[in-house]
């Protein structure tokens, strides 16, 4: 354990409970209603309200081999070649072969897929999959429809739920296992400012990080909050440099910030073309899917052709789909597409990458535990070794499903007895041990900024060395601040603080690979180095709160020494 904390006051209520889920996506609310089932008392924290993560916004739709002639083993080789000789094997053959029963329980609890006329799973194509394996819920909601149907499901068996809460600290007891969190209720409820839910398994399902850059296709909620929160209770976290950049976001201006609107790559798999200013499609012979290659590949090819017409953006032509296509198939898009003045049934659409998705994340084995004792990572916060340095598309929703009910049945059947959180002791914000001087919020849009110049899609050894001295220039600042300067704690001074923890991370790994790789991609470095890059950084805090990164020895992750 560290011993670092963010700084906040202590904890003026608590409750008891089994389990604490933190994040209410398909990971978190999976684990929570397969924990219930199991007979163990458990609360479910979210950031917002249940329904406001990062699986509502998900598009394209859930992979698993359900059609005729497909086959785990298919999907297993399409999911090794996205990830780039990084995926840990045993992880993606565990996703694939659960996989197919995994959605069909999904179903069970009460979501509904597209189906063609015969009443089969509809399913379509997306980039790296050589098969038509996405099933699919109202054309383009996939995302929405899960939620639905799991916020339902979790309401009905009246769980116990606290919304509008911003989890703080991981709580030990004086032997270093997990006791429960600390989080901070915003807005009047049950419980109010902070507080404590005492449990002696916590699963972080907090989702992704993408708010670390100005443009992302994330929730303004996704901060990187599970992945700081580990970090600061000493776990490890692995393959945090490889940020996938969805190829096809929708492009508002060079300028825009913040949540951006995504057009599916399932628009692409319904037979899309990327072309450029003078209508050229320029994936042809790129690679032998064209748009259909895998994600790092189509930004990067949209990324080059941008810079060499010095345009800001790509079009993505789907003019030949027609209205009634646009319509029944893509409503979302069509919707988002024309509020902001864009016709896609008459006109090619803007289009540029922005980040998307973390492929790492808080290490874990195949039941989701960390190495903290009685911590689990479940969903986009987590690294299980599946995604290696690319996700192939429309596997997140599925991974959130699989490792989910992996996790509720490790804790069912060790069930961990409770224990008392250790009184941490008081300590000023520049003491290695103690709470972390918080970072003013007006820093979130430096941060920003910094990790999109330095961290973005294009990266070098002097972009990240830049982007390294400036995130610890606000490290130091935010430290060395005292008296009347210190930041008052708060949710945005929290947010801001997580972010900087999480990009310091982030850019530590990114300097360590110097090799191009999946979705990491080194200009200074174009050419991948299999002799000495086919393994994991894994990165820890030290007790000092500078991050030290370790090289495993090969793509498979080693065991997480945890006793659970």
């Amino acid at each position: 354990m560290t011993g670092i904390r963010l700084t906040a006051p202590a904890p003026g209520w608590a409750i008891d409970a089994d389990v604490v889920v933190v994040g209410s996506g398909v990971a978190g609310l999976t684990t929570a209603l397969r924990c219930a089932a199991a007979g163990l008392d458990t609360v479910v924290v979210t950031k917002a309200r249940l329904d406001d993560g990062s699986t509502r916004w998900a598009q394209g739709g859930i992979a698993a081999a359900l059609g005729e002639g497909d086959t785990p083993e298919q999907h297993l080789d399409d999911t090794l070649v996205a990830g780039a000789g990084l995926c840990d094997e045993e992880a993606v053959r565990t996703l694939v072969t659960e996989g197919p029963d995994a959605v069909r329980r999904l179903i069970n609890t009460g979501a509904h897929f597209d189906t063609t006329d015969s009443g089969d799973i509809a399913l379509t194509r997306e980039g790296g999959h050589h098969r038509r394996r996405i099933a699919h819920a109202g054309g383009d909601a996939t995302g929405a429809e899960i939620s639905r149907a799991l916020v339902g499901a979790v309401r009905g068996a009246a769980l116990h739920t606290i919304e509008n809460a911003l989890v703080l600290d991981l709580l030990t007891d004086f032997e270093g296992r997990t006791a429960g969190v600390s989080l901070h209720v915003m807005g009047e409820g049950q419980h109010d400012g902070v507080g404590a839910v005492r449990a002696p398994s916590v699963v972080l399902a907090t989702g992704g990080m993408g708010q670390v850059f100005s443009a992302t296709t994330n929730p303004s909620v996704s901060t990187g909050d599970g992945v700081a929160l580990a970090l600061r209770a000493g776990a490890e976290v692995s393959d945090l440099e490889f940020v996938q950049f969805h190829p096809t976001v929708l492009f508002l201006g060079a300028d825009s910030e913040g949540q951006q609107p995504l057009v599916s790559e399932a628009v692409r798999g319904e037979g899309a073309h990327l072309v450029d200013g003078d209508g050229v499609r320029f994936m042809l012979g790129q690679h032998e899917l064209a748009e259909l290659a895998p994600r790092d590949i189509v930004a990067k090819a949209i990324t080059r052709r941008m810079h060499e017409h010095g345009a800001e953006h790509m079009y993505l032509d789907a003019r030949h789909f027609g209205a009634s296509m646009w319509e029944q198939r893509f409503p979302t898009i069509l919707a988002a597409c024309r509020a902001h003045g864009i016709e896609p049934v008459t006109d090619p659409i803007p289009v540029a990458p922005a980040a998307h998705y973390a492929s790492g994340g808080v290490r874990t084995d195949l039941r989701g535990r960390t190495t903290v004792p009685g911590l689990y990572a479940c969903g986009e916060v987590a690294c299980t070794g599946v995604h290696g340095a690319n996700r192939l598309a429309s596997n997140s929703l599925l991974e959130g499903l699989v490792f989910a009910e992996r996790i509720a049945a490790d804790i069912a059947e060790v069930r961990p007895p409770r224990t008392e959180p250790a009184e941490r002791p008081a300590a000023s914000g520049g003491t290695a041990e103690g709470p972390v001087a918080l970072l003013a919020p007006e820093a979130r849009t430096a941060i920003q900024r910094t990790m999109t110049r330095g961290a973005g899609v294009l990266r070098s050894a002097d972009s990240l060395a830049a982007a390294a001295r400036e995130l610890e220039g606000l490290h130091r600042d935010a430290a060395g601040a005292g008296g009347a300067k210190a930041v008052v704690p708060g949710v945005d001074a929290w947010e801001a603080t997580n972010l900087l923890l999480v990009s310091r991370v982030l850019v530590a790994a990114a300097r360590e690979r110097e090799e191009t790789r999946g979705c990491h991609w080194r200009e200074d470095r174009p050419d991948r180095d299999d002799a000495h890059g086919r393994n994991h950084l894994v990165v820890r805090l030290a007790p000092d709160r500078t991050p030290v990164v370790d090289r495993t020895e090969s793509a498979a992750f080693p065991p997480v020494r945890a006793s659970h």
